[in-house]
């Protein structure tokens, strides 16, 4: 309705001003307007796009948006291995037995009590875990602590005592506190001296002597005489002194009194 009346103002004001031909262009205007169809402006559009002939529109998609990348986690540092555990030194037990060979001959004929003499050990000594302690090879310094000869026939073995005191390998000296046997040591007669004459001589005298002071003369004497030697003899042969002998390069045995650490 206001746009009629719109239309009726706007003729009226040109037929007041234009005269005839004011009235036909309002006329033909006016008539144009009214047969425009009422649009309706609240209508909802529906625009679609035109059919290209049967062809099928096909709209661009958006790109696909790039992955974002995570950034790479830093690497961590590991941790130290744990420090190895000090390892115990190798250390040998007492108790523990040594296999040696002696250096040179031991023999109360000669040696003196306070020298000094050697052994060699014949194999590795081992500590529980398998680790050498003392090598094949290394030295033993044993000090000659007592010797002596056998004196009569009832003592078998006469004197001999070995005292080891240190042990020497890879240029270095270790104290050790042990006993040692001589394994192979034996007793070996001396030759006839002037005690053995000695004893002989004593025997026939006193033989003699008694041979004359029971028989009464010379005959007797001689008897005892006789006698005698053979009783001297027999002493000087149970008497006889008998060398302690320890020969070279045999065996002589170690025993650990104190644990032994290098």
């Amino acid at each position: 309705m206001s746009a009629k009346r719109l239309a009726m103002l706007t003729l009226t004001i040109l037929a007041g001003c234009g005269g005839e031909r004011g009235t036909t262009l309002a006329a033909d205007s006016l008539s144009r307007d009214l047969q425009r169809v009422p649009v309706d402006s609240s209508a909802v559009l529906n625009d679609r796009p035109a059919d290209m002939g049967g062809a099928k529109v096909v709209q661009a998609s958006a790109p696909a948006p790039k992955p974002v990348s995570k950034p790479k986690p830093k690497p961590q540092p590991r941790p130290a291995p744990p420090a190895p555990k000090p390892e115990a030194p190798a250390s040998l037990l007492a108790g523990t037995t040594l296999a040696t060979t002696i250096d040179r001959e031991i023999t109360s004929r000669t040696t003196k009590p306070g020298e000094t003499v050697t052994a060699t050990v014949a194999s590795d000594v081992k500590d529980n875990h398998g680790r050498v302690v003392i090598p094949a090879g290394a030295k033993v310094n044993l000090t000659v602590t007592e010797i002596h000869e056998s004196e009569n026939k009832g003592d078998k073995t006469g004197k001999l005592t070995l005292t080891p005191n240190e042990v020497e390998f890879d240029g270095k000296t270790y104290t050790v506190t042990a006993s040692a046997q001589a394994l192979d040591r034996t007793l070996r007669d001396r030759k006839t001296n002037a005690g053995d004459v000695a004893k002989v001589g004593a025997g026939t005298a006193a033989g003699a002597i008694v041979g004359r002071v029971i028989g009464g003369n010379t005959k007797g004497a001689v008897i005892g005489g006789i006698i005698g030697g053979a009783i001297g003899t027999q002493r000087a042969i149970e008497t006889q002194d008998r060398d302690v002998v320890v020969p070279a390069n045999s065996r002589v045995e170690l025993t650990l009194q104190g644990e032994f650490t290098r």
